[in-house]
């Protein structure tokens, strides 16, 4: 029972501060974007037509929200290395001999970065997942922010239900805008260093309730 206990206890902590962390990024990029901002609202709203309740099959419809947050994952991994590997047994890679017990670390955060795949890799641009086949659930390994194989997140479909669905609320019924006319130029883009890489100064912003 104490085993079972932990390990729960484990899933929920470890879904709790990722999950906060996309969110938080996913804003932070939307604000400092006010087109893709205006532009993945519009779908919301125009999909949703006026609903107060949002079930997954119109979440499903939003085909520019769920291109948001793969950009926002691409950029922002919130665990940028990955669970730590082990080689269970001694192999080859590009010409490095690896013996077996060697700790690796895969740099999610670089790959997603990686010029040789990614156009404007440094660029917030959402439109580059509306016709692309890449995904985040391990089979592509340009995009790994769940890890892949068999140390792949379990939580992949419980983390984007919940990031869609706390997305999809929040940019329905508030619209959204820096504090004291703030400017999107001024927002502090940098990482705080950690386990889960958080923004170094905390998004503020004020929510003013959409009327539908």
């Amino acid at each position: 029972m104490v085993i079972k206990l932990v390990i729960i206890g484990d899933a929920y902590t470890a879904g709790t501060d990722t999950t906060a962390t996309v969110l938080e990024w996913a804003f932070t990029e939307l604000v400092k974007h006010p087109r893709v901002l205006s532009k993945v609202q519009d779908e919301v709203r125009t999909i949703l037509k006026g609903k107060q309740q949002i079930n997954q099959d119109d979440i499903g419809n939003m085909k520019y929200l769920k291109a948001v947050l793969k950009e926002t994952l691409r950029l922002h991994p919130p665990i940028p290395t990955l669970v730590p590997r082990v080689a269970r047994q001694d192999a080859k890679v590009m010409g490095y001999d690896i013996a077996k017990g060697t700790r690796v670390i895969i740099n999610a955060w670089a790959i997603a970065r990686d010029p040789k795949v990614w156009d404007d890799p440094n660029e917030f641009r959402p439109e580059r997942f509306l016709d692309c086949t890449i995904d985040f659930k391990g089979h592509d390994f340009d995009l790994i922010p769940f890890g892949a194989g068999r140390r792949g997140c379990p939580g992949i479909a419980f983390a984007m239900t919940t990031n869609e669905s706390l997305l999809v609320n929040l940019l329905h019924k508030f619209d959204w805008q820096l504090p004291n006319g703030g400017n999107e130029d001024d927002l502090d883009m940098n990482e705080q260093p950690g386990l889960t890489i958080s923004k170094k100064v905390p998004l503020m912003v004020v929510a003013t309730p959409f009327s539908v």
